[in-house]
């Protein structure tokens, strides 16, 4: 299928987008929106509407999310549209209906996750312990950290949208979340103005104990899930690519060394283009800023 693909904005992660679609299927016919002068570039609405592309990504800053779907609403129908995470930089009561809609929380499709998965199914959870810290000026070495969205609240920087994949993974894999302590603060000495620590303590549906700290400060970058249960014991490094579990008494270890940093990204968009599976949906993103809300408003 030649799909006509529209990636709204080109910062990493447009340009990301556009480097890994290239490389998936290589007829497509790849347009950007952006004000940089580079090629196959669409330099306003009126060419992007003229362009009518079958698939739309949405990879400007987060603050910007809710415009860039009230013109696709606006102007487009019955198209897909990927939506850079988090959804919106806080909730929105907007409704889309002309369009398919879903939130690009990629790492659903990290095969550690879907591991994780498929071993907690019918399983009794006592406790998951989550923890994601590292250090803002290293995320983009080629740029001043003061002066990206990430460092800006009213860009919708903070952990807790920035880092909010975590937020995303723990609702699809254990449920819905009431939430019993939160701590939510700027507490190092980054020069931001956006919150740079989360702590939240959660409960779901089965009495499951969720922890859940997320920090900008951690110079050690650590990406870690551990669940104990009755019968079963996980432990997983997102970063170094690593699962090792005991179930029934017997230890597994898993790693997959071999995952290339797109991957996540290359299976979303087979997904979104194909079966849709494992898809964070427009409501599975709103879900999770009601979420993010609440533990705000917890702190």
């Amino acid at each position: 299928m030649n799909n006509k693909i529209l990636v709204i904005g080109y910062g990493s992660i447009g340009s990301r987008h556009v480097r890994i679609l290239k490389k998936l299927k290589k007829n497509n016919n790849i347009k950007i929106l952006t004000n940089q002068k580079i090629a196959n570039r669409v330099q306003n609405y009126n060419e992007a509407i003229t362009f009518n592309p079958d698939y739309i990504i949405v990879a400007t800053k987060t603050n910007q999310h809710f415009n860039n779907l009230i013109f696709i609403e606006k102007n487009f129908h019955k198209k897909t549209v990927l939506i850079e995470k988090p959804l919106f930089d806080s909730y929105k009561n907007f409704k889309p209906k002309n369009n398919l809609y879903y939130v690009g929380y990629n790492l659903r499709f990290n095969p550690i996750l879907q591991n994780i998965k498929k071993l907690i199914t019918d399983q009794n959870i006592w406790t998951v312990n989550i923890f994601c810290g590292s250090y803002l000026p290293d995320w983009r070495p080629h740029r001043d950290y003061r002066n990206t969205y990430s460092s800006s609240i009213d860009e919708g920087g903070g952990v807790l949208l920035d880092l909010s994949h975590e937020i995303d993974y723990v609702n699809w894999l254990f449920g819905p979340l009431k939430i019993l302590y939160t701590d939510v603060s700027k507490i190092s000495n980054l020069d931001i103005n956006s919150e740079d620590n989360a702590i939240i303590i959660a409960k779901n549906d089965l009495g499951t104990i969720i922890n859940i700290s997320l920090n900008y400060f951690t110079k050690i970058p650590i990406r870690q899930i551990l669940i104990d249960g009755k019968n079963i014991s996980i432990k997983s490094d997102l970063f170094k690519k690593e699962l090792t579990y005991v179930k029934n008494n017997k230890i597994y270890k898993n790693n997959y060394k071999k995952m290339n940093k797109n991957y996540t990204y290359q299976m979303q968009h087979k997904s979104i283009l194909s079966n849709k599976n494992n898809l964070c949906s427009y409501q599975n993103g709103l879900e999770i800023l009601k979420l993010i809300d609440k533990i705000r408003k917890h702190s």
